[in-house]
């Protein structure tokens, strides 16, 4: 019995489905904004590099590609020192650091900041690392003293890495990882320093080699302005020293194989060719920008945000003004009040994506994203659609947040 004809009769029928449901959805017009926290807006430029014809990744034009992409990401995490590109997830690039430089049974001192410090810790124990975990209370960035004080009192150097996340993306704080390598050089402790900078790589300021980081972990979907895909390990020769020893399987992970090829611009096993197109082009937007600039916009609409919110009479989630974030603000709703219906209500409304609570954050706030291939013009049209959300949505707040924030970025500009 022939089934071609009953198969492709099947694939008409899914078909006419998937075009029965779009129409069912009302048209848009205009741009739609995606001021969530990552993955954020891929810029044009960066879309049509990664729109280049594939290219052999053996040939010797991607061999240029690659070592140009790598000796410029050196600028990118301010190190001397190797970055190691995986076609993964940032979630991939925790597992590379933790599988290239621990072994089964090691105890790392890592801070409850949120939600993805939470799932690192996850990652830890389920590789068989022995995680201490310092909690905090959500709003505010690592505990600097706490971690001095663990190293301090760990006299047999049993904590083989301190694992901090820099910009902690469910709750908008950022921790100080050049005050947590001071406590680390305090104590006189010999552990690893690996740091998440997933949400912040590109976004804020941030010193692989000046703050004595070993790994650096980042993700492209970000400050990179890329799509979802790639992943990075900046890492330390006290770093490259530890994977030696390291007992923990990894294969896929393993940075030795990857540090030899990548000494003339090639991969191992086959890279995310076209990915790395469009990284060539946003590393090349960045350098163009200048790192201080890339940064001080950052940190300038950040600002404008925090003046928008309290203007509105609403409640800023992070609580100690030292770790505001420059990439995200999560904003706290009013008891009563559904965060998740506001943002629904934003999105039917006026076709704007905003960031969701998570963990014990949900459905408590809403996270405007200010990073990436950003304006001025697009911050004040969020902020302007945040406001209407407002109002829409019957959420109790103050007119002239939008004004407070145009305010202050005309007197900045």
């Amino acid at each position: 019995m022939d089934l071609a004809p009953r198969h492709m009769a099947g694939q008409l029928v899914a078909s006419t489905k998937c075009r029965e449901a779009k129409m069912t959805q009302p048209y848009h017009a205009g741009r739609h904004f995606l001021q969530i926290p990552g993955p954020t807006n891929v810029p044009d430029r960066v879309l049509r590099a990664i729109d280049n014809p594939t290219i052999d990744h053996r040939g010797p034009a991607f061999g240029e590609l690659g070592k140009e992409i790598l000796a410029d990401l050196r600028q990118i995490f301010q190190t001397a020192g190797p970055v190691i590109i995986y076609p993964a997830s940032g979630t991939g690039a925790w597992e590379a650091a933790l599988t290239n430089t621990l072994s089964p049974g090691d105890t790392v001192l890592m801070c409850r900041t949120g939600w993805f410090a939470s799932l690192w810790n996850e990652m830890a124990t389920r590789l068989g690392l022995e995680p201490t975990f310092i909690e905090t209370d959500w709003r505010r960035g690592a505990d600097v003293a706490a971690i001095g004080e663990a190293l301090a009192h760990d006299i047999a150097h049993r904590i083989k890495a301190v694992c901090v996340v820099h910009n902690e993306t469910s709750t908008g704080c950022a921790s100080r990882i050049d005050e947590v390598r001071a406590a680390m050089d305090a104590a006189k402790h010999p552990a690893l320093l690996l740091v998440d900078t997933i949400s912040s790589l590109a976004s804020i300021d941030y010193r692989h080699d000046e703050w004595g980081v070993d790994v650096t972990i980042a993700g492209s979907q970000k400050g990179l302005m890329l799509p979802p895909g790639l992943s990075f390990n900046a890492v330390s020769a006290k770093a490259v020293k530890a994977a030696e020893g390291a007992k923990l399987p990894r294969s896929y992970w393993d940075w030795r194989p990857m540090l030899e090829a990548n000494k003339t611009g090639y991969f191992p096993y086959t890279p995310g060719t076209n990915l790395l197109f469009g990284l060539q082009a946003a590393v090349q937007m960045l350098l163009e920008e200048g790192l201080v600039n890339v940064f001080a916009r950052h940190d300038r609409f950040a600002e404008a945000t925090r003046r928008a919110v309290r203007a509105w009479g609403l409640e800023i989630q992070c609580a100690d003004p030292r770790h505001y974030s420059s990439s995200l603000t999560a904003v706290r709703l009013p008891e009563g009040h559904s965060a998740d219906g506001l943002r629904a209500v934003i999105l039917e409304k006026f076709n704007m994506s905003l960031g969701n609570g998570l963990g014990i954050l949900k459905d408590r706030v809403f996270r405007i994203g200010h990073l990436g291939d950003l304006g001025d013009l697009q911050v004040v049209g969020t902020l302007g659609g945040v406001e209407m959300g407002l109002r829409a949505a019957g959420v109790p707040h103050k007119p002239g947040g939008v004004q407070a924030a145009i305010d202050y970025l005309a007197g900045n500009a």
